[in-house]
């Protein structure tokens, strides 16, 4: 295992005060269903707070929080709306201290790392630039359409997931593995259990955070609406097959190079259910389209192929929201390809609804209501 980045306690000191709420709460005993980086995340912060959590995680395969770049940014900025932007950004703001106190906390590393990123072949690359001055995001120009953003980082997801797990745990949370919640118990809109199989497991409020599978219901509870899989297909190859640094993105496709030398390459965009297989004409796509960026790759065969499934959602934007049919059922999903990028401020955006504190961004855009009004447009 690589060694632990140390803990930065001047970033840390900033990050801790700010997401701990003002005034005394009272202990609540949550439990959350899912157990990706939404589900871990909202448990990691709740216990912070000193609340009492259960997570279930059924470890459906193809859960896109294992199975994803880990890139910790939108894959464009300059393309998306505020409603992405804004928990984005502050997402990325502080993702260095985030992966500080998970490390310190877990004693794991997330391999979280500021490697950078290289945009080949941008469209329209002075309104990027100058999309990146107004949003306080440093980039530069490298050549005619190329641009060099030397903040955007990456974390390794499931090693993220793995730290997640030990801090959730180091806190004091249950985390019970194999556990598929089929319903909701309610006593009017009020939820009193969970039910797995003949099992209830009971509490003061719950947290919906079951990724692609967040647009089935859940028993009797209604679906979380306009959520749906979406497959993304990735090659790994093996040390040695690239001299690459930083991450590279050209017209969709991304190289990412870990720390111990492997490099992902990224991914494709499909609506084929749930269904996280892959595909030979896929999978050739990827890899053609990889050694014509890096040409050092034809060398090398992919080492490892899978697929993941996206909790997708239309314009990319989650739904961080309580269920309009219960009163302590909360929701935190959807969030597309970006569920790493925004865990922190989505976690903490999901807190303060719960606790009816000052948001720290406006929440009307990722509510039930809206969503619901959203179209795929396919």
């Amino acid at each position: 295992m690589l060694p632990i980045r140390p803990t930065n306690q001047s970033s840390l000191t900033p990050l801790i005060s700010d997401f701990h709420f003002a005034g005394t709460q009272l202990k609540r005993d949550f439990f959350i269903i899912g157990g990706g980086v939404a589900g871990l995340g909202a448990a990691y912060e709740l216990l912070k707070r000193g609340h009492e959590v259960t997570v279930a995680d059924y470890g459906h395969s193809g859960q896109s929080s294992w199975a994803g770049a880990g890139i910790v940014s939108t894959l464009q900025p300059w393309n998306f709306g505020e409603d992405v932007t804004s928990l984005a950004l502050a997402g990325m703001k502080v993702w260095p201290a985030w992966a500080d106190e998970i490390s310190c906390i877990s004693n794991t590393d997330p391999e979280f790392w500021e490697c950078g990123m290289e945009y080949r072949d941008v469209p329209a690359p002075d309104a990027a630039l100058e999309w990146c001055r107004k949003h306080d995001l440093p980039a530069s120009s490298k050549s005619d359409g190329d641009l060099w953003l030397p903040t955007i980082a990456q974390v390794r997801n499931p090693r993220l997931l793995a730290s997640l797990q030990a801090a959730v745990t180091t806190l004091g949370g249950r985390i019970m593995t194999a556990c598929e919640i089929t319903g909701i118990r309610n006593d009017g809109r009020k939820a009193v259990a969970v039910l797995s199989g003949e099992t209830e497991y009971r509490a003061e409020a719950f947290i919906w955070a079951r990724g692609a599978w967040s647009g089935l219901a859940l028993g009797q509870a209604a679906p979380v609406p306009n959520i749906r899989p979406i497959r993304g297909q990735i090659l790994l190859f093996a040390p040695g097959s690239h001299t690459l640094d930083h991450i590279v993105y050209r017209n969709g496709l991304y190289l990412v190079p870990r720390r111990d030398g492997h490099l992902l390459v990224g991914s494709t965009k499909e609506n084929a259910g749930f269904n996280p297989v892959t595909t030979t004409e896929a999978l050739k796509s990827l890899n053609d389209a990889a050694c014509d960026l890096v040409p050092e790759l034809s060398k090398h065969k992919p080492v490892k192929t899978w697929a993941g499934l996206r909790p997708g959602s239309p314009d990319n934007i989650p739904v961080i929201d309580r269920h309009p049919h219960y009163d302590n059922v909360w929701l935190h999903t959807g969030h597309y390809r970006y569920g790493v990028t925004m865990a922190p401020s989505s976690c903490r955006l999901l807190i303060e609804q719960i606790f009816e504190d000052t948001p720290h961004l406006d929440p009307s855009p990722y509510t039930w209501e809206l969503v619901s009004k959203r179209s795929w447009g396919i």
